[in-house]
């Protein structure tokens, strides 16, 4: 049986949005794409290739998908420990109106049975699920508590707009931490257990 990951790249303030480059989601007018790149280090590609080394397959929001598939096809390196997984590892996309995906290995998945089928590919897979970005979709699976572990990485930067991973009505959730590092640009990452429905309590008491 597999696990579902979740691998996102944070500001301070909890954004997700375009961290990859200017022009890779305007969405809601956000004008800062592109913020990791003044923080990308050894360190983090070292993590990354850490989590791409454990995937069984990928499931991914159409957005991110898109932009993947742009991208990662024409940059095929079978050394690249990155390139080589997406372009040959099985992708799972959650999207209603992806009908005809043209990237090799691809499945769309949607309608009413998306959560059975989710949860059908991850209890047949030797590795993990792997859920790269996708804000989304992220959202959807946290809110179904389809998520067995987090690895997030918190970038030194706070941009005060953009989309959030953790909205306002999310389900309160307690999480073990069972990872930690920073790299040499200040990257705090940290991986996350999903444990439960948080608890509350008084402090001294």
């Amino acid at each position: 049986m597999g696990k579902l990951t979740l691998t996102t790249f944070l500001t301070l303030d909890g954004v997700m949005q375009a961290p990859g480059g200017p022009e890779e989601d305007r969405t809601g007018g956000f004008e800062y794409g592109g913020w990791v790149a003044p923080y990308a280090d050894e360190g983090m590609v070292e993590f990354v290739t850490e989590v791409f080394d454990r995937v069984g397959a990928f499931l991914l929001g159409r957005r991110t998908y898109e932009i993947f598939a742009g991208y990662w096809p024409r940059h095929d390196d079978p050394a690249d420990p990155i390139a080589s997984r997406l372009n040959r590892m099985p992708k799972y996309v959650a999207s209603a109106t992806l009908k005809e995906p043209a990237w090799a290995g691809t499945t769309v998945i949607d309608g009413e049975q998306l959560q059975s089928e989710i949860v059908r590919i991850k209890d047949a897979l030797d590795g993990e699920l792997q859920v790269h970005g996708s804000g989304a979709l992220a959202q959807w699976l946290l809110a179904r508590d389809l998520v067995d572990e987090l690895n997030l990485l918190v970038f030194p930067v706070f941009l005060g707009t953009g989309r959030r991973l953790f909205p306002t009505g999310g389900l309160p959730t307690a999480c073990e931490l069972t990872g930690s590092r920073t790299t040499a640009s200040g990257t705090a990452i940290h991986t996350y257990r999903v444990k439960g429905r948080a608890s509350f309590g008084t402090i001294g008491e």
